[in-house]
Formats: structure tokens, sequence, C-alpha cells
């Protein structure tokens, strides 16, 4: 693969079992004629670079396979067709709370969390910095993570995961929770990442954003890659759709 290119989608296809007749027992499994499983295809044959340092928005209605997309270049889902070639390494930030371990405290998932990214557990200016940038107080990252608000617990999230100095960021609808104070300061670092170089994929439903940080966007539906291009274009395309 071409060192300038980070990330690669080569043909790749994705789809899952779903039970669309209602079989709930292994009794209606075995009444049942025929089998009470269809494939549903999510990704068909979608094909993506992303050079180094640049910035990705995807766009496309609820359930075009957004999501799994990204799941898929994070390594959470394997294709069933096609491959996915990763030149770096990355920061997700795929789903609110996604990884955090609700019996743990706050400071608890902070240390588990570096850890599994390879920071040293007792570098106390990380944790501090979490900490600072997160606004949670030393009560709150005390408690239990099960006891947090979803937007405390996307604060938590987001601030771990950008304390991650990876090469890529990729972030999936979590900036739509919480206050306004705090969704514009993770505006402002997000700039702050793009204009360090660092490579980039965010998902949102808000076209604005995306025209703002991404320099080129695509734009899914049903499954399949319909626009690629400069992301004001396919932004403008995604309006048009409502």
């Amino acid at each position: 693969m071409d060192t300038d290119i980070i990330i690669k989608v080569e043909n790749v296809h994705v789809s899952f079992w779903q039970n669309n007749v209602g079989v709930y027992s292994i009794k209606d499994l075995i009444t049942l004629r025929k089998s009470p499983f269809k494939s549903k295809t999510i990704l068909n044959n979608i094909n993506v670079e992303v050079k180094r340092g640049e910035s990705l928005g995807i766009v496309g209605r609820n359930g075009c396979g957004k999501s799994t997309l990204l799941r898929t270049i994070a390594g959470v889902i394997k294709p069933d067709q096609g491959k996915v070639t990763v030149n770096g390494s990355f920061a997700p930030i795929l789903a609110i709370g996604a990884g955090l371990e609700v019996e743990l405290t706050g400071y608890e998932n902070i240390s588990m969390l570096l850890a599994l990214y390879g920071t040293q557990r007792k570098n106390t200016n990380t944790i501090e910095n979490i900490k600072e940038f997160s606004e949670l107080s030393d009560e709150v990252l005390r408690m239990p993570v099960k006891q947090y608000s979803s937007g405390m617990v996307a604060r938590l999230a987001f601030s771990i995961s950008l304390a991650n100095d990876s090469d890529i960021l990729i972030i999936d609808e979590v900036l739509a929770v919480g206050d306004q104070g705090f969704q514009a300061k993770c505006m402002e670092k997000i700039y702050n990442i793009k204009e360090q170089g660092k490579t980039i994929l965010f998902v949102s439903h808000f076209p604005d954003d995306v025209a703002r940080i991404c320099d080129k966007a695509i734009m899914l539906e049903q499954g399949n890659l319909i626009h690629s291009g400069n992301s004001n274009d396919i932004c403008n395309n995604y309006r048009n759709l409502f």
C-alpha cells in the first residue's frame, strides 16, 4: 500500500443474519419448514482511500451503514468479502460509553483504558489532563460509571480517547450528546488534532460540522457508496435528501 495512504477499504461487503419470522425457541425452529434467517446486506462493495492527515466525513440516512463502516475499519467487524488495511494506530470513539466498564469508577476506567492504549497507568499528567478536559469532579470520577448520566459518560469516553496519541481519530455521532459548551470544546479539540496532521474519520447527521471539519466526504445509501468528493459538495447532496 502507498505509504501516503493510511486507510484503504477494498471491495468490502458486510451482511448480518436477521430473524424475520418470529422464531424464538427450539420448538419454533423445529416446526418451521424453512430457515427463519435471512441475510441483510449492510455494506455493498465499498471502496475508500484516506491519505495520511486527511479528514473524511461519512454521511447518510439512518441505517445506511455509516457506523458499520467505521466498526469495520476499526476491526470490530470482519467483512464477509474484501479487505481493510490500516497503516497506523487509531483511537475509536464509536458510541457513547463504548469500552467503559460500568461497574468500575471513572478513575478505574481511565487506568484500564490507558493501559489498553499502551499509555503508562501511573502517568499522573495524563490522568489530570483527562479529568480537566472532561470537567468531571473528583467526586464523580470516584463513582461507578453506571451512576453517570449519558452526558457524563460521553465526556469521560471522549476525554480518554483523546488522551491516546494515535494516528487516526474515529468519531461516530458522540458529539450529539452533552451540553453545548462541551460540544464546542470537543469541536475545538478536533480542529487542533486536525492541525497536528492527524487523520480523522467523522460520522455525523450535522452536515455543517462535517463540512467544517472534513476535507472530503462520502455518502452512503442502503449500504452503497453513492457520492464521494469535496465535503461541501457531498454535504449539499445530503441536505437535498430531505
